[in-house]
Order: C-alpha cells, then sequence, then structure tokens
C-alpha cells in the first residue's frame, strides 16, 4: 500500500468517526445546494503543519470545494492571518471542519514545540528526533509534522530498528545476550541499539558491540562521563540521550556531545494550535 492510500484511509476512517451516517444539525438548517465561501483562521502564533492533509479532508469530503492555500508548509503563522480560502456546498465545508481543523491544529502544534527543541540546541551537531509515543493511528501524521518543525524522526515502529530497552534485557538475561541474540537474527541493514542506564551498562554495550547506545535517564554529569568513556573506546558508535528532556535542559543534555536527543514530549505532550474556521458568505 503506498503513502497516499494510507493517508486517505486515515482520513477516511476520521470522517466516518465524526460524521456517520450524516450530519443532522447541517441538514436540518442548510438548503442543499446552498454555497459558502470560509477562510482557515490563526488564532495564536505557531508553524503551520499540516496543511496538504487538510485540503485532502476537504476534497474527500466534496472533490468540488475549492481550497487556496495562503501560507507555506513549515512557515510560521500569526494570530489573525488567514492560513486558506475555501469555496463550496456549505453542508459539506461544515462536515469536513472538525476533522481537518483537529489535524491542523495537532500537527501544528507538534511542529511547532520540535521548532522550539531545534532552536535550544542550535549551533550543536546533536538531532532533535522523535518517538512512538504517538497517537495510535496517527503515527504518520505526527512523524511527519516532526520534520516539519525540523526535527528528525526515530524507527518508525518495531519493524525497522532493533532498540534492545530493560525488559528484554531482563528477557534475555543480560546485554551480551540480549545484542548477540539479535545480531544473529536481524539482517545486514538493520542497527543494534541498547538502552542503559549507568555506566556500567554502557560498558556492557560497548563490549557486546552495540551500534547505538542510548543514555536512559541519565543526570548530565552522568552523560558526560558516558559519552567521554564511549568515545574513547568506540568513536562509531551512535550515542542517544532520552528520559526526562525539557525545553529546560535540552541545551545542557547537548552540550555533552550526544548525537541523538529523543523527546516524546514532541508527540505525546505537544499543545494544539489554536485555529478556527469562519463562514464569511
Amino acid at each position: 500500500m503506498n503513502s497516499s492510500n494510507v493517508i486517505d484511509n486515515i482520513l477516511l476512517n476520521a470522517l466516518h468517526e465524526d460524521i456517520g451516517s450524516g450530519d443532522v444539525t447541517t441538514s436540518s438548517l442548510i438548503p442543499e445546494n446552498h454555497i459558502s465561501r470560509a477562510v482557515i483562521i490563526a488564532k495564536s502564533d505557531f508553524v503551520l503543519a499540516g496543511l496538504p492533509f487538510v485540503e485532502r479532508v476537504f476534497h474527500l469530503t466534496d472533490s468540488k470545494i475549492k481550497f487556496r492555500a495562503l501560507k507555506k508548509e513549515g512557515g510560521r503563522v500569526k494570530a489573525g492571518d488567514i492560513i486558506a480560502r475555501l469555496t463550496g456546498n456549505t453542508a459539506n465545508l461544515l462536515m469536513a471542519e472538525r476533522t481537518a481543523l483537529n489535524l491542523l491544529q495537532r500537527l501544528s502544534g507538534i511542529a511547532s514545540l520540535t521548532g522550539n527543541y531545534v532552536k535550544s540546541v542550535k549551533g550543536f551537531s546533536t538531532k532533535i528526533v522523535d518517538t512512538r509515543k504517538t497517537v495510535p493511528g496517527l503515527r504518520y501524521f505526527d512523524k511527519y509534522a516532526v520534520r516539519t518543525g525540523g526535527g528528525r524522526n526515530h524507527r518508525y515502529g518495531l519493524f525497522d530498528g532493533v532498540l534492545i530497552k530493560d525488559n528484554h534485557i531482563a528477557a534475555a538475561e543480560g546485554v551480551g545476550k540480549a545484542v548477540k541474540a539479535a545480531r544473529s537474527k536481524a539482517h545486514h541493514l538493520l542497527k543494534i541499539e541498547v538502552e542503559v542506564r549507568n555506566i556500567a551498562g554502557v560498558k556492557e554495550a560497548l563490549s557486546a558491540g552495540a551500534d547505538i547506545i542510548m543514555l536512559d535517564n541519565m543526570s548530565v554529569d552522568e552523560m558526560k562521563k558516558a559519552v567521554s568513556v564511549i568515545r574513547r573506546r568506540n568513536s562509531g558508535v551512535v550515542i542517544e540521550a532520552s528520559g526526562n528532556v525539557t525545553l529546560e535542559n535540552v541545551r545542557s543534555i547537548a552540550e555533552t556531545g550526544v548525537d541523538l536527543i529523543s523527546v516524546g514530549a514532541l508527540t505525546h505532550s505537544a499543545p494544539a494550535a489554536d485555529i478556527s474556521l469562519k463562514i464569511v458568505s
């Protein structure tokens, strides 16, 4: 299945969730052939993300709706800016409104928060990456929004990257056994990442031959020590920091020399942007 089919299936399910058998309010008030012009307006400042999907929501509802974007995807908009103009059947505009706005508000919120994190580590080579802490069914969109905000994507799901976490280590009876087992079964393109929580774990992961080491919930001082140990032993290992990352401490984490900082908050706690649709005539 190609990406356009994936997108359409998600959007159609979202529309069906909201519309069901029909919009009983609109159908009781608005004549069937009534035409309106509408605008989508920013009510706060944010990074715009999700506009192509919003256009698709309206066109899946009614292919005759005219949609004209006035702002660029990934650009910054200010409160009061008109993001897009629409013309079409009034009932269909109103039926698509909530689904379209929910998506645009969420994705713009994620892109905006991501942009703030990226700005906070400006000047360092450290990359801000997301996690799998996304809304079930919306991961494609959530990760798209992270990229739009200037961040990078971590693995998409369980299928495209080996990440050995504490529960895997416990079940496999140690880091060394876990890495060896993963290496024997994973194909040659998959990197092996190991989550560790102290210097002892760092040394185990290095000895086991991990490609990527995740420093999980370590203090900044512990991270500095871990980075020093890793760089001395194997400069080719990618180092990721994760856990309790905030806008207040992300720059200090970048200063330790890690390559990646993964931030679950990008997709599980981003405040939605404030956006509305208004019928203007």
